[in-house]
């Protein structure tokens, strides 16, 4: 009787010994280094626990995909010419790069705004298509606080879920041309995408940046009121926003008025 001889699976990758002084990180494919995080780690590492690192061979460097945290940590401890036993990939490209950090990762708590910059590198069609749009009308998706900077990505993905492109597209133009910077947050984001869902064809948006735009108190002055309507109805706030929104363009005379938001 013969024995059996299964065959083994092999991953892509392999074990290999690298130089800490090779090993550098794409900020287009990694997310942003926490420099506290480094120092916890390093303050309680193990080296039993440090696991292998996932890097990619290219250009004569490896570049982490996964592990850049403790890896600094390594050298934060002063460690330079060492070899550590990372799982290697060769000759990835950034994309590449990125989308394994994003299956790597997929189980971690990774923040919102790195995961969705890492999967713009990554080329994935939702991410890509949404900093399109914003790009399209003059705006960006950062932490940074630079000029038509967007952080709020969970709000971006929210609106262009329910609503598609279209819609987050409208809403970008609607707050960025009523409110400038100070709008461009999550809850009038949200607010305004669920009007222009609701309210299609109906809504004018001329008339809604004019009356949005010309309102006592700008964007703080919508927020109040979507505050006051929460506390009436308990309702999420970006219905209320949508509610305050409503109310707000529908002020004075003449003019074909919208539903009233808790009646359509």
């Amino acid at each position: 009787m013969t024995e059996s001889n299964p065959q083994r699976i092999e991953r892509e990758a392999r074990l290999r010994w690298v130089p800490l002084n090779l090993m550098k990180v794409s900020p287009l494919a990694q997310r942003e280094l926490n420099e506290a995080w480094v120092d916890r780690l390093a303050a309680d590492m193990q080296l039993e626990d440090l696991g292998y690192p996932t890097v990619n061979h290219r250009d004569g460097h490896y570049y982490v995909i996964d592990g850049q945290h403790r890896v600094e940590a390594l050298r934060k401890l002063g460690f330079k010419d060492e070899k550590i036993e990372c799982w290697t990939y060769e000759n990835l490209n950034e994309q590449q790069e990125a989308d394994k950090f994003l299956v790597l990762n997929n189980k971690l708590t990774i923040a919102t705004m790195d995961r969705f910059l890492v999967a713009v590198t990554a080329e994935r069609e939702l991410e890509t298509d949404i900093e399109r749009i914003v790009r399209a009308n003059g705006l960006v998706v950062s932490k940074q606080q630079v000029a038509g900077a967007i952080c709020a990505v969970g709000t971006l993905r929210r609106i262009y879920s329910r609503s598609g492109g279209t819609t987050l597209a409208r809403t970008l133009r609607i707050v960025r041309d009523s409110y400038g910077d100070p709008g461009l947050h999550a809850p009038v984001l949200d607010g305004i995408g669920l009007l222009c869902q609701r309210h299609n064809g109906k809504l004018d948006d001329a008339t809604a940046v004019a009356k949005l735009g010309a309102a006592h108190g700008g964007v703080n002055g919508l927020l109040g009121k979507a505050e006051r309507e929460r506390s009436r109805t308990g309702a999420p706030l970006a219905h209320c926003v949508a509610a305050a929104a409503v109310e707000t363009i529908n002020s004075g005379k003449g003019g074909k008025k919208l539903p009233s938001w808790w009646k359509a």
